[in-house]
């Protein structure tokens, strides 16, 4: 069998934009549902041609996945396929019910987003209030059924002091924690962005807890937004080294009206095709798609990352954010070694 250059390994299921939430840092603007979003059949189809693409995990979000009515459904048909399967929802939705489905069904992990150390800000920044106490409740039950869980939390100037309070909270309780950052689309307001020394700290904390605890004790990691070849601090990161972003590379995005886009936090302007209209099979192999990273240059690359020695490997770091943040792609200012170099 012929080896193909590029493999989705990694698959993002927009399950439904619907939520029952308006988070102040929602990037989708989820709420109410797209039009036309996809049928159980038809995400059922997907899921086969992604096992013949040879996927290994699928992802399922919204809006919140659990407003899909068959959420489970389309769960199993991806481990029939031998293909673990991740949840990520706000945790509202999270009963008896569900984790009792939950169970028979053992994901790779449930990911539950935690915003804040305290209820104040959690609960704000979520637009719910009492949804900390839930939320705590519902880890607690997820594990005492012994189940694996996931905790995101997304940076801003709200919560960015709250960090010690979040790692007390989370300390020795076998639960993975995930720092990302908000970056100014969708709902999110540009002025509740950290800035890039805070963004540093945020680093440091990551780097300093690893060096303190165990990953036993506190197995914590920065998103794909950290990283890029600090000459102080150790790799953050949950791969070994920043590859550059892998939209179209070994990552893809499906929206729940079909949309195909290499990142679900891509603009409409990435979208290569709709699975409604073609197979997703042409989609991935069509020789134009997703050009901006396969076929990357280094005369690509924009803003300081124009001179940048790792340049050819970084690709200019996160696609998402250099585009929200700077209006281009492959020059996400939000580096590490950027940072660095101009603090000195």
């Amino acid at each position: 069998m012929i080896r193909k250059k590029w493999t989705p390994f990694t698959v993002l299921y927009e399950l439904t934009l619907r939520c029952n939430m308006r988070c102040v840092h929602c990037g989708s603007t989820a709420g109410e549902s797209r039009t036309q979003e996809l049928t159980t059949t038809e995400w059922n189809n997907i899921t086969k041609q992604l096992a013949d693409l040879n996927c290994r995990e699928i992802s399922l979000l919204g809006g919140e996945p659990f407003l899909n009515p068959d959420w489970f459904s389309i769960a199993r048909t991806i481990t029939s396929y031998d293909m673990k399967v991740t949840i990520v929802t706000n945790g509202l939705s999270i009963n008896n019910e569900i984790i009792s489905k939950l169970k028979a069904l053992q994901p790779y992990a449930i990911v539950i987003s935690i915003d804040g150390g305290t209820s104040e800000t959690h609960d704000y920044l979520r637009q719910q209030p009492g949804l900390f106490d839930v939320c705590m409740n519902v880890i607690s039950k997820l594990n005492d059924a012994d189940l694996p869980i996931t905790v995101i939390t997304t940076l801003n100037k709200k919560n960015f002091n709250e960090l010690p309070l979040l790692r007390t909270l989370l300390l020795n309780k076998g639960i993975a924690w995930q720092l990302q950052i908000a970056v100014p689309m969708g709902r999110f307001p540009k002025e509740l962005m950290l800035s890039k020394e805070e963004f540093y700290a945020s680093a440091l904390f990551i780097a300093t807890t690893r060096q303190k605890y165990s990953m036993k004790e506190m197995p914590i990691i920065g998103a794909h937004c950290f990283g890029y070849n600090s000459e102080i601090l150790p790799n953050i990161n949950l791969l070994p080294f920043w590859r550059g972003c892998q939209a179209g590379i070994t990552l893809l995005g499906i929206q729940s009206d079909g949309g195909v886009k290499g990142c679900l936090s891509l603009p409409k302007e990435f979208i290569e095709g709709n699975v409604k209209n073609t197979t997703l099979h042409e989609i991935w192999n069509k020789p134009t798609a997703f050009s901006y990273n396969r076929q990357f240059s280094i005369k690509d690359l924009t803003n300081d990352c124009q001179t940048c020695s790792f340049g050819k490997t970084c690709k200019g770091g996160c696609l998402s954010i250099s585009t929200a943040v700077t209006g281009k792609p492959h020059g996400d200012p939000y580096c590490l070694k950027m940072i660095e170099k101009n603090l000195a």
